[in-house]
């Protein structure tokens, strides 16, 4: 066992994959605390419904986002790997396609805002808050350092903007600030995490100058993006609709007492999104030698996440109320019976995140904006059905069928995906996981 640990150490290429891992995992852990201590904070501050009002402004600009983003990362990641010697032109011509994607977003919500009953104080958060995605172009920076293993300097960018979010959201609280000096809180944690990427760019001397805009790079990147921007768009939906049709239906102290059992039901989203990417190499790898072993080991990563996100809904369930008057106050008691819902959404939301990078390792990935779409019907048509009836408990069981149908019933109606379906069925089953029979 020992002389087995020191050949792991020994080997460079693995504990560079395990130290980047390492990294990513510990700021998750770190914005998961930090995040969820100052933001219950500034939620007992603001009330249900100025709470209500800004979740609200959020998720109306992230319906938009995608616009922003262009679904170029994962792409920029792959063809940085590559080829690094077209490093200048690709980070380049993306980082202007995503300025021109974010100023596309604000064009759209101009537009969209007029189909809203929004009034000019929640159009002015709208606003505020939709002007970060122009600096969220730096994030290119970001894509670099994924594609050379140097996630650590990502890392110390986003910790250092989530101390000083941090500590400034707390300053305003106990000045008693206003909504809109929150919704600049927004907009600054943008600037500094550009100012930040572009700080440890310049560290590890490499030139921003040398970034070039090629035509043909920027037209290539998007014939090849234009599926997952879609993808994108219907993942924004899915998400985030929810609570806009709330604050459309009813008010935004319904959209606060919801968005309050959402952070708390959505903080545990992280775990399948890390171990996923920890795993998934060791998983691609056994495709190799043995489709056994590859089926083998892809079931246990489905038990893993199966089971914790089990885990956390049962106790979640158990303690929703006590958890949300004890962190939220009496003002938020709504929230728990929302939570006591919403938290059951994880365990296929669990499972969704390890479909999809079977379905990227697969070349399936049509297949995820299929599931979306699914998703994003079901969500919407749900939402509108239940919203009137029944109010936020309505759009939470929304949420949860949504979820349901889009990353397991989905998988009954497309053949490709039925051996994935008898995998999530079967971890399920904690027979099958005491006897290890895989």
């Amino acid at each position: 066992m020992i002389d087995r640990l020191n050949s792991l150490r020994s080997h460079q290429g693995l504990m560079k994959y395990f130290k980047n891992i390492s990294w990513l995992f510990s700021e998750k852990i770190l914005r998961m605390m930090v995040g969820l201590f100052v933001g219950v904070w500034v939620a007992r501050y603001l009330g249900p419904e100025q709470f209500g009002l800004f979740s609200y402004a959020q998720s109306f600009v992230s319906l938009f986002v995608a616009f922003a983003t262009l679904g170029l990362d994962g792409i920029v990641v792959r063809e940085l790997v590559e080829d690094e010697s077209k490093r200048d032109k690709l980070i380049g011509s993306v980082f202007y396609l995503k300025l021109i994607g974010a100023f596309l977003v604000l064009i759209i919500l101009a537009i969209a805002i007029n189909f809203t009953s929004n009034n000019a104080y929640t159009n002015t958060l709208v606003f505020i808050i939709a002007s970060a995605t122009i600096f969220q172009s730096f994030n290119v920076i970001d894509l670099y350092f994924q594609s050379k293993v140097l996630s650590k300097y990502a890392v110390y960018a986003n910790v250092i903007t989530l101390l000083v979010s941090s500590i400034i959201k707390i300053i305003l609280v106990l000045n008693e600030a206003s909504l809109i000096a929150f919704a600049y809180v927004v907009l600054f944690d943008s600037l500094v995490l550009a100012l930040g990427f572009l700080y440890f760019y310049l560290y590890n001397n490499l030139p921003i100058k040398a970034w070039n805009f090629d035509k043909n790079v920027a037209i290539s990147l998007l014939k090849d993006s234009w599926p997952l921007i879609l993808n994108g768009i219907a993942v924004s939906i899915y998400m985030k609709i929810d609570q806009v049709m709330i604050q459309e239906v009813l008010d935004s102290n319904a959209v606060g007492q919801y968005a309050a059992a959402v952070k708390l039901s959505e903080a545990w989203y992280f775990i399948p999104i890390v171990i996923t990417y920890s795993f998934f190499p060791a998983i691609i790898n056994a495709k190799k030698n043995s489709k056994k072993l590859y089926n083998s080991r892809l079931q246990k990563l489905y038990d893993l996440v199966v089971w914790l996100a089990i885990i956390v809904a049962l106790l979640m369930t158990f303690l929703s109320d006590w958890i949300v008057v004890f962190l939220y106050g009496d003002a938020f008691h709504q929230a728990g019976n929302v939570l006591m819902i919403h938290i059951w959404s994880g365990i296929f939301m669990f499972l969704g995140v390890v479909c999809s990078r079977y379905l990227t390792a697969e070349n399936l990935v049509k297949k995820s904006l299929y599931k979306n779409m699914v998703g994003v019907f079901f969500n919407v048509f749900l939402n509108y059905l239940l919203i009137p009836k029944s109010g936020i408990l309505g759009a939470a069981s929304a949420t949860f069928f949504a979820h349901f149908t889009a990353n397991y019933v989905y998988d009954l109606f497309d053949r490709d995906l039925h051996q994935q379906l008898k995998m999530k069925t079967k971890s399920f089953i904690p027979i099958h996981i005491l006897y290890k029979k895989y």
